[in-house]
């Protein structure tokens, strides 16, 4: 066979294998298209493997991209987000949303940085709502309504009587101040230098032991006769003025006694078997006394077995108030022999507690260092003072009715104006804690402190300027107490004595 014809075999060999092959393959292809026909929308799994495999491969790569956009985006949202430098506003932050304000081994820097970064967790939009969801809260507060309900009738009978009994007083009071206007200037200080040469010339007139531990309390009677005095050790004394004579013993009390006050009427035109004085001690116990029995005439109880650490009858004599250590004050009618009322406010004790002369409001001050001006006939807090740095120990009305002075921890003593709602002037008075403050009882002419650097000092209540201080204690003084009668100043003290000052040209 030649090359040519050897050639010309193997096409015709070829035409004749591919054309039994595109047969077989027609009908294979045919075959398959039909049951392609069949399964339109279903595929077999030989078919959809492999593609799938990259289709995972493909989606978590895509995924890992969009999460690590996200992380950049979050990123950039924090750098952009303004933090408080003030770390005790970024605790406030954290405690709002409710994450730990401190971490162990955390830092200001550190406590930012966590602040910035869970706010941009929690996108932009949560603190919109948060923030919107405060000023909500913001404006309903400001929205509230004041809901009164219906007190006891106590309490209505009693606010009636204050009203009653205080406006008439008041408009005695301003007139008496409007015919002071009318008084030549040359008059008023001819009377004040007077009352200056006076003071100057006061000095010890007599010291008295009072008792086997610290007294802690004294005040004269409404007569300037007699003198009461409380003790640590449980008993109260009455004492004759100015022979320091005891009259009376008082037993009742088993623990260190705050403080004893005289009824208004006590002395002048009250009996002497009806109350005519009243004590408070440490166990929450207050007694009433009269001027013929060493036994308590009654018990008033309620503030068990918290401190009641002051008292002060009201102008009328017809109340009483009592501070007490459960951070609130009361008021009782003795009349109605009840309590009429139990103010709160004070965040700390309250320690002590002053009336006007008019009675139609008291004052009050607590070991938070703050006072506050209470309207008795409305229940109201008129005035709030704010300013000393430590606990009021001391405070006391002006008989002007407008001018209170409190005496603190913080070795001050402040001047308020209930006109102004104000303070007046601080006085930088002594160089340890003042423990009372009394202003003169007939004109206010002058202030008294007493603190436990062993010193009384006297203050002009025109500039509020020292005129006196007298030395003579060998402890820090618990109390003091100026006469009705303007003739005697007297002091407690903790080293057991009470001491009677006097000007010494009235000896």
């Amino acid at each position: 066979m030649s090359d040519d014809e050897e050639v010309q075999y193997v096409k015709k060999t070829k035409t004749i294998h591919y054309g039994s092959l595109e047969d077989s393959e027609k009908e294979r292809l045919e075959a398959q298209n039909e049951e392609s026909n069949d399964s339109d929308a279903a595929p077999s799994a030989n078919q959809i493997q492999e593609p799938s495999e990259y289709m995972e491969l493909e989606d978590a790569m895509t995924k890992d991209k969009q999460a690590l956009l996200e992380e950049f985006e979050r990123r950039r949202k924090a750098r952009s987000i303004n933090v408080s430098t003030d770390d005790a506003e970024v605790k406030r932050n954290l405690r709002q949303l409710g994450e730990p304000i401190c971490l162990f081994g955390e830092g200001p820097a550190d406590r930012r940085s966590r602040l910035r970064d869970i706010l941009s967790r929690i996108g932009e939009d949560a603190v919109v709502r948060r923030e919107a969801e405060e000023e909500r809260k913001l404006f309903e507060k400001d929205q509230e309504t004041t809901w009164y309900h219906e007190g006891p009738d106590t309490l209505r009978i009693a606010r009636l009587w204050l009203a009653e009994y205080s406006l008439p007083r008041a408009k005695n009071r301003l007139e008496e101040a409007r015919k002071m206007v009318d008084i030549p200037a040359a008059t008023k200080t001819a009377k004040s230098q007077e009352l200056q040469k006076k003071i100057q010339a006061m000095s010890i007139y007599s010291s008295q032991i009072g008792d086997t531990r610290p007294i802690s309390y004294c005040q004269f009677s409404p007569n300037s006769q007699l003198l009461a005095t409380a003790s640590w050790s449980g008993l109260c004394k009455v004492w004759s003025v100015p022979n320091c004579e005891l009259v009376q013993t008082l037993k009742g009390h088993t623990c260190n006694v705050g403080a004893i006050v005289f009824h208004p009427r006590a002395t002048i035109s009250q009996e002497n078997n009806i109350c005519n004085m009243a004590s408070c001690a440490a166990d929450g116990s207050v007694k009433l006394w009269d001027f013929t029995s060493e036994e308590p005439i009654a018990d008033i109880e309620g503030h068990m077995p918290h401190r009641v650490s002051r008292l002060r009858f009201h102008p009328s004599g017809r109340f009483l108030g009592t501070c007490c250590y459960d951070n609130s004050w009361r008021l009782w009618d003795l009349q109605q022999c009840t309590e009429v009322l139990h103010q709160e406010g004070h965040v700390k004790p309250v320690y002590c507690i002053s009336f006007q002369c008019d009675g139609s409001v008291c004052a009050t001050g607590g070991l938070d260092a703050f006072g506050r001006v209470w309207d008795l006939r409305t229940g109201r807090c008129i005035m709030f003072m704010e300013g000393h740095l430590k606990g009021i120990l001391g405070i006391d009305f002006s008989s002007d009715g407008y001018h209170i002075a409190t005496a603190s921890e913080d070795n001050t003593c402040k001047i308020w104006d209930l006109r102004k709602r104000a303070i007046l002037y601080t006085i930088p008075a002594h160089t340890n804690l003042i423990s009372e403050v009394k202003f003169q009882k007939d004109t206010g002419s002058y202030l008294v402190t007493a603190s436990y650097d062993n010193t009384i000092k006297f203050w002009t209540n025109r500039t509020w300027q020292p005129l006196k201080t007298l030395s003579g204690h060998d402890g820090k003084i618990m109390s003091v107490d100026v006469s009705p009668d303007d003739q005697y100043i007297a002091s407690s003290s903790y080293d057991r004595t009470f001491k009677f000052w006097t000007p010494e040209i009235s000896q």
